[in-house]
């Protein structure tokens, strides 16, 4: 399998990924302090939201590069 065939692929996929849950959440570490044997540290959840539009393109580019990207010439 060629390298636009797996790039194409992955574009797909993650289109219908992100149409599929809108949004995905990460945990960001932001502060941490040591006061001698006591630990503190602050976690915060940070929530991105894929765009329909991003979703509906990936999946369109990754069908035009399957049609049209591995034409031997």
């Amino acid at each position: 399998m060629g390298a636009v065939k797996m790039v194409a692929i992955v574009l797909i996929v993650a289109g219908v990924l992100g149409l599929a849950y809108g949004s995905f959440t990460y945990t960001k570490e932001t502060h941490e302090a040591n006061l001698g044997p006591i630990k503190l540290s602050v976690k915060d959840k940070e929530t991105v939201n894929v765009p329909v539009w991003a979703g509906v393109g990936a999946i369109v580019i990754g069908g035009a590069l399957l049609l049209f990207g591995s034409k031997k010439r």
